[in-house]
């Protein structure tokens, strides 16, 4: 029955009933949110119960980004909340929390025939996919773009109807009543939310809602200091003692545990085992046979572990994964390979003519390498299957969970719990079908849940990496001899990632069938980044999509962690050549970019720039991400060294425009720790393929950054009122030019490949 939004009270979900979520057109959803004893449901977005304690519903997957504060924190300013008494809860899947600026990104994934309907968050079809499908995705920094109006409307609906309930108790007109610090206040008379929030549950909501002139923002202060927050983060306490429960923690009654063996990638079946090896063995529970994997079962993980590897599992292997001509295979294709173009700035062909500059690059594949191994906790018992899992897309796991166990999808539910790391690596959700598979098996014999835990070795072997790249890129210069780019060109060979995971997730393909669905297409989002910032009249990106022979995923950066890379390589490269200042000459070319020529001098200041000169050590690059209307910006400079046969980067300085700031210490905490994922990536992180394993096996074969490997890192933010711009990839994807650009300083050579020493000194 249509349902009108003026027809449904403010409490109604106290016991039922439905809420309206405003998009392009009004749109009823069951309620997602429980209302416990003494708590009145507002909205999808909050509840507040009757001692005051105000919950906000979180949809996304907490990862350490600090989503559970940002939103909760966005709700409480617009409501004139106490800080204190704000609580998060995991949303449940609901059309109420469509991603919709994401289903909009990724359109082309989920729409390929109908991308240009989609492609625009206002978009009907963007809009009905991601309610319809419930797709509240965690990625591509979407959070705030997503979630940021939904929930100051909830906040400020709640607000007015606080204010209403006060305003008639007093006998005084509402506009003349304030909300602050968990009151309303009038004239030295004030009531607390906990007084006011049964009435007010029983009122209808203001059509549309008095929002706040202000948003909610913090101020940073001039140069890297920074002031305490208002807004300390919410999950903060529970991780510093360790009582936050991760995927890895969910404990239930008479649970066993799981640990399973993949085989080599890309194509493998299970041949054979030896179950007579664990045959008399108490602890194990049951063997699982999968069509490409074996588990065992047992009382304890690390019996399950001995277990699987005792019974010697054998397969059958189609199409080997193999590196040894992966990095030739993208070289000649960004040669030779058939290409498409993907971006384009100015409208001369010509433009080019005989190059006068050209230099190639590469990036190697690299691991995710999550500090929580993929982890789901699986009950199947009376044909329902509920899941404890760590999901960027949940909807989309629980859906492949129902699938292969054969359920309907109201018959499996998925609770929410926060990941230890995720990098992009729980947008797969291979593990979720697994899980369910084993406990399904379990069942048979007696139900008990099922905790399955890969170790190291199968993150790295049944994981998926991030895709290598090669660039092949020329200039032309303009006449006068002072280096100045008249046009440029960039051909940027690669597998196209984005086709292979949209299969994977929204199709879910099995992964060599995802690639050769790929295979051959054009893929933007695989060269995103790699239009430069200057203000060069053309350019042109071309993508050459090359067939590598086994899978590729999406990780924190993503074609940015190589694009950025492959760019602000060439302009030092170009600087160098003639004898120019890279800093001046960068702001040279920027044109009306007066947001990163602002970020290019802060930094320049904050690293006591000495103009890079000959073994100065210090290297500069900037970069700028754009989503939607919003824009990042950020100028990095890096202070390194060789060290015996490695390098030591002993300072980071960055100065970042992410326009408007929500929460300054999440801000400064999403770069610091981008910057530290950019310096792994700029290291190590790299694996390559031989005989379909992964020649990482380990954590310690990666070369990670170390606590003694950090470097000082200094961050100035610059204060804006532009659209927020989420920080959390802008430090992964600029750390390595940096990197490179502060060695050739400090030895005078160019390192062009990433990790930076693969190819040696």
């Amino acid at each position: 029955m249509p349902v009108s939004r003026r027809g449904v009270l403010l409490g109604a979900a106290v016991g039922g009933g439905l809420l309206v979520a405003w998009t392009v057109r009004p749109r009823s959803f069951p309620t997602p949110l429980g209302a416990g004893r003494d708590e009145y449901v507002f909205d999808a977005w909050l509840k507040i119960a009757a001692d005051g304690v105000i919950t906000v519903a979180v949809p996304q997957l907490e990862m350490g980004q600090g989503i559970t504060t940002l939103l909760p924190q966005i709700i409480a300013v617009e409501m004139g909340a106490d800080w204190r008494q704000i609580a998060v809860e995991p949303a449940p899947p609901s059309g109420a929390y469509a991603n919709i600026p994401l289903a909009a990104k990724w359109s082309t994934l989920w729409a390929p025939f109908l991308p240009d309907l989609a492609g625009q968050d206002t978009d009907l079809l963007a809009t009905r996919f991601a309610q319809i499908t419930r797709f509240s995705g965690t990625a591509d920094g979407t959070s705030l773009a997503a979630y940021e109006r939904p929930c100051r409307i909830a906040a400020a609906t709640a607000r007015d109807a606080l204010t209403q309930e006060a305003a008639q108790r007093w006998g005084v007109p509402p506009e003349e009543c304030e909300a602050r610090s968990g009151f309303i206040t009038h004239e030295g008379k004030q009531l607390r939310f906990a007084q006011l929030v049964a009435g007010a549950a029983q009122r209808e909501p203001a059509d549309p809602p008095p929002l706040r002139p202000e948003f909610a923002y913090e101020t940073p202060i001039p140069g890297e200091a920074d002031a305490p927050t208002q807004f300390p983060r919410l999950d903060l306490p529970s991780k510093v003692d360790g009582t936050h429960l991760f995927a890895g923690d969910v404990r239930l009654p008479d649970m066993v545990y799981a640990a399973i063996k993949h085989g080599p990638v890309d194509q493998a079946e299970l041949t054979a085992f030896d179950s007579s090896a664990v045959a008399g063995n108490d602890r194990v529970v049951a063997v699982v046979e999968g069509k490409r994997w074996l588990a065992a079962v047992a009382t304890d993980w690390w019996s399950a572990d001995q277990a699987v590897e005792a019974m010697k599992p054998r397969f059958d292997v189609a199409d080997l994964a193999d590196s040894d001509t992966t990095l030739e295979d993208l070289r000649a294709g960004a040669r030779s390979g058939r290409s498409y173009r993907v971006a384009r700035r100015g409208e001369n062909d010509d433009a080019l003519g005989q190059p006068d500059i050209a230099r190639r690059y590469s990036a190697a594949a690299a691991v995710h390498a999550p500090l929580e191994t993929a982890t789901v906790t699986a009950r199947y018992a009376g044909g329902r299957l509920e899941l404890w899992l760590a999901s960027q897309a949940p909807e989309r796991a629980r859906a492949a969970a129902a699938d292969a166990v054969g359920l309907a999808l109201e018959n499996v539910v998925l609770y929410p719990m926060p990941a230890g790391g995720s990098f992009d690596s729980r947008l797969e959700h291979g593990h979720a079908i697994e899980a369910a598979l084993i406990a399904r098996e379990v069942s048979r014999t007696a139900p008990r849940p099922v905790q399955l835990i890969w170790s190291r070795w199968q993150e790295h072997l049944a994981g998926i990496a991030r895709t290598p790249a090669a660039a092949l890129i020329w200039a032309k210069l303009r006449d006068g001899g002072n280096g100045t780019i008249e046009a440029l060109q960039m051909r940027i060979a690669t597998p196209p990632t984005s086709h292979e995971s949209g299969a994977r997730l929204f199709d879910n393909t099995v992964r060599w069938a995802a690639r050769r669905e790929a295979s051959g297409k054009a893929d933007a989002m695989a060269v995103e980044g790699a239009m430069p910032p200057y203000a060069i009249s053309d350019v042109t990106v071309d993508h050459v999509p090359v067939d590598i022979r086994y899978a590729t995923a999406r990780m924190r950066g993503n074609a940015h962690g190589y694009t950025a890379f492959f760019v602000e390589s060439f302009i030092d490269e170009v600087a160098a050549m003639f004898g120019r200042e890279p800093l001046s000459y960068r702001i040279e070319m920027l044109g009306q970019d007066v947001r990163m020529v602002t970020c290019l001098q802060r930094a320049a200041r904050l690293a006591q720039w000495d103009g890079g000169r000959d073994q100065s050590g210090q290297g500069l690059a900037c970069h700028t991400m754009r989503l939607g209307e919003a824009e990042g910006r950020i100028a990095c400079i890096a202070t390194a060294k060789r060290e015996g046969s490695g390098v030591r980067v002993s300072k980071i300085s960055a100065a970042v425009d992410i326009g408007r700031i929500v929460n300054l210490d999440i801000a400064r905490q999403q770069i610091e720790g981008g910057l530290i994922f950019g310096l792994s990536l700029a290291l190590g992180s790299a694996t390559s393929y031989s005989g379909g394993l992964p020649t990482s096996q380990r954590l310690a074969q990666l070369n990670l950054p170390l606590l003694s490997d950090s470097p000082e890192i200094e961050v100035d933010f610059v204060a804006s009122e532009q659209d927020p711009f989420d920080p959390g990839e802008l430090g992964a994807a600029i750390c390595a030019p940096a990197i490179a650009n502060a060695l050739f300083s400090a030895t005078g050579l160019r390192f062009r490949r990433l990790p930076l020493f693969s190819e040696g000194l």
